[in-house]
């Protein structure tokens, strides 16, 4: 009888059962689609790091070490877990396709620690005279196939080798020309492996400017060790400050920060709407309730009936949510998806975080205890006074429909904030629907305004070169003079020196075509003077400086300490100091130019030049980050329009059926179906005002929020186009009328006998 009665009811109150399991569904989607799309790049990155051996620091100098200097390393971390290692951005002359790109060539001389996995080819050989193992995605978008000879220089020296294997390497997961891009670009620069043999062969001498450990040590332990066996003190760069290790973390923990915020607005505002709604069909269900306990049912068993509601209603939600969570996931994170464009890598599986399962068993719980304090409240009553049919329940004015203005207010405003004075939870759900809205999109179209102001500012702006030159390490005085005279152009020069213990770059340059400009942190440009020095927003906040104060550096390889005073705040994609080279010379640091920076951006290849970047390659580099983000912008915007659409269909409906009595009476009185109508969708506007007005400032926060926790390291100024407000608003307006007005079509049924003799 109960399980008949079961699936009646739940046909009676179809619109809003299946309102709720769609509004589990995407909450409980888009909660656990985000979160696998971290924890997938944590697990996968993770394990492929392990299996190519990513080493966890990097002791670096610029002279070299010899055979008995990792010897001394090894003595400490063990023969496996140490390799020296060299890498250097060379340019392709030639292949047997005529491409001229860049590689960043690599030797390691243990394939154990930095090494990489092989997809192709023939295994990797350490005594292979010839051998090139290329980065897979490279060949893959240029048509270099097994057997290719490849030609590329460095510093005036030759390199040409067969590709004998396709590879992929953790040490090269992301990989990027230099750090002012922030996607790779495979089309144009790639990475290769060769053999110590071929490197010796190619240089005539042996010579590794770094080593490599695999080590659980602290960082300042670890310092202390290497420092005291090598009997110097060492510049030393964590897995942190690598380009692959960081990025991807960092795509953790932007997924962390999108997995914890945006959608748990969706899952709460989902799950609020849910227990209202649950509570409100406990309610009507009073006189079958009563019925049940007069024929006999124990107590028990009626709860455990309307417990079965919530469960369904759980359960389906719950599987639905976390097939819909794992279409997101693959829809962000697949080997063909937009992920892909920036991550190099044979793994994509998909992993689920712990928390979440226990999560959606939360929700489901709370559904469960909601439906049973609302029956067993209830129930605390006897059969006979639970089946005594109470008339609406009489209320007492509030005082401002006591009020002199509120009696002034024409008939439809007077009725529509009763209404709203006295159903305060449905008023309260409605308002958080718009608001929930508001929030998601202006936040996640915001995004996108912010970043493309950061593109506008920095990339188009402070970057007004056409081509940046990068001069060779064996390039002469006379060779810099030449181009700089050819090109007319700016230059820069970046010391590795380290504040306490963390490494940063002291970037010195010389400005007179303004090709390069200064981003301030409040999206003005700065004129770099010989009056101290300008660090970067993260160097300011962590170290807690500000206009004015001091900052105290030392270049690796020298005792020296430099004090500056720091002049300006700036926005950079480096954690970086930027001064002039007259305020170099003033304290007394040394350097040597190392970059051009020139208007033309047709420049050949010669004496002096190592390699040469445009201003456009790194534009579009940048154009195909956002078009990863666009990818989760437009699934952001998209669901919060759909739960907000069943949000407040949801609460239309139970508003409707509510005011069911009001209404008939309105239409017995004379009222036409366009007056009513009208009354609801004034009310319906109301409330989107509401929603509007505490959205918006909600809406900024959220957002502010997300890009200091995300893109950080883009040290962008939020800013939220007009359009974007305009669109916002208009999506959440839109969506209220579009509810309002499918809820005020119901007018034409109704039955004014039906529901005026239903209250007797």
């Amino acid at each position: 009888m109960l399980m008949k009665k079961l699936f009646r009811t739940m046909w009676i109150y179809k619109a809003q059962f299946i309102s709720m399991i769609v509004m589990l569904s995407l909450g409980m989607g888009i909660f656990v689609g985000f979160n696998v799309e971290w924890y997938s790049i944590e697990q996968n990155t993770s394990l492929f790091m392990e299996e190519t051996g990513y080493a966890d620091y990097r002791i670096i100098s610029t002279t070299g070490y010899l055979e008995e200097d990792v010897k001394k390393i090894e003595d400490l971390y063990g023969e496996e877990y140490v390799s020296r290692y060299v890498d250097f951005n060379a340019t392709i002359e030639s292949t047997s396709l005529t491409n001229k790109d860049t590689l960043t060539v690599t030797v390691t001389e243990n394939e154990n620690v930095s090494g990489f996995i092989l997809s192709q080819g023939e295994p990797y050989d350490a005594s292979d005279d010839e051998g090139i193992w290329i980065g897979e995605k490279y060949a893959s978008e240029n048509n270099i196939e097994l057997g290719d000879t490849i030609l590329f220089t460095y510093n005036g020296l030759e390199i040409e080798g067969i590709v004998k294997g396709l590879v992929q390497s953790g040490e090269f997961m992301i990989s990027l020309q230099d750090d002012t891009q922030i996607m790779p670009d495979y089309t144009k620069h790639g990475y290769a492996y060769i053999s110590p043999v071929l490197l010796e062969s190619t240089f005539g001498v042996t010579y590794y400017p770094q080593i490599h450990v695999i080590s659980s040590q602290e960082k300042e332990e670890f310092n202390l060790a290497v420092d005291k066996a090598l009997g110097e003190t060492s510049m030393i760069l964590t897995k942190d400050e690598s380009a692959s290790y960081a990025g991807s973390q960092g795509e953790v923990e932007e997924g962390k920060i999108m997995g914890t915020i945006l959608p748990a607005i969706f899952l709460l505002i989902a799950t609020l709407t849910m227990v209202t709604t649950m509570v409100r069909i406990t309610d009507k269900e009073k006189t079958q309730i009563g019925t049940l306990k007069a024929l006999g049912f124990k107590n028990r068993k009626i709860v455990i009936h309307y417990i079965l509601y919530a469960v369904i209603i759980g359960v389906i939600g719950a599987i639905l949510g976390l097939l819909l969570g794992y279409a997101v996931g693959y829809f962000i994170f697949n080997p063909q998806g937009s992920m892909s464009t920036y991550l190099e890598m044979p793994y994509w599986d998909l992993y689920t975080p712990g928390f979440v399962l226990v999560v959606m068993v939360g929700v489901i719980v709370l559904l469960m205890l909601i439906a049973f304090l609302s029956v067993n409240k209830i129930l605390k009553k006897s059969a006979s006074e639970i089946l005594i049919v109470t008339s609406s329940k009489t209320v007492k004015p509030t005082k401002l429909e006591q009020g002199k203005l509120f009696h002034k207010c024409s008939f439809g405003v007077r009725w529509n904030l009763r209404d709203m004075i006295h159903n305060k939870a449905r008023t309260g759900m409605s308002i958080l629907g718009v608001i929930g809205c508001m929030v998601i999109v202006l936040a996640s179209l915001g995004m996108q305004d912010t970043m493309e102001y950061f593109v506008s500012n920095y990339y188009e702006g402070a970057m007004n070169y056409a081509s940046r030159i990068y001069l060779s390490d064996d390039a002469t005085e006379q060779d810099i003079t030449d181009l700089m005279d050819t090109y007319q152009t700016d230059t820069s020069a970046s010391v590795s020196v380290k504040i306490e213990d963390e490494a940063v770059s002291l970037d010195i340059y010389h400005i007179e075509n303004d090709f390069v400009k200064f981003l301030s942190n409040e999206a003005d440009y700065l004129e770099l003077k010989d009056d101290g020095a300008y660090i970067c927003t993260r160097i300011a906040n962590e170290y807690e400086l500000e206009i004015g104060d001091e900052i105290t550096v030392s270049p690796y390889g020298d005792t020296q300490e430099y004090t500056m005073i720091v002049s300006g705040i700036l926005s950079s994609v480096s954690k970086n100091i930027v001064i002039c080279d007259e305020y170099a010379k003033q304290i007394g640091i040394s350097y040597q130019i190392d970059s051009l920076y020139t208007d033309i951006d047709d420049i050949s290849l010669q004496s002096g030049i190592k390699s040469i970047q445009t201003k456009e390659d790194i534009i579009s580099s940048f154009d195909v980050f956002m078009e990863i983000m666009d990818t989760m912008i437009i699934l952001l915007v998209g669901v919060g329009v759909i739960l907000s659409i069943v949000v407040l269909y949801n609460l239309g409906v139970m508003s409707y059926t509510e005011r069911y009595r009001e209404m008939a009476t309105l239409k017995v009185l004379g009222f036409k179906d366009k007056k009513i109508s009208a009354l609801l969708i004034g009310q319906n506007l109301w409330l989107s005002f509401v929603g509007i007005i505490i959205g918006v400032p909600l809406g900024y926060f959220v957002l502010d929020y997300l890009m200091d926790a995300m893109a950080d390291e883009y040290e962008t100024v939020v800013y939220i186009a007009g359009s974007t407000y305009a669109i916002s608003i208009l999506l959440s307006i839109g969506v209220t009328l579009f509810i309002a007005l499918m809820i005020s079509r119901k007018n034409k049924k109704i039955d004014m006998v039906e529901a005026l003799k239903n209250s007797e």
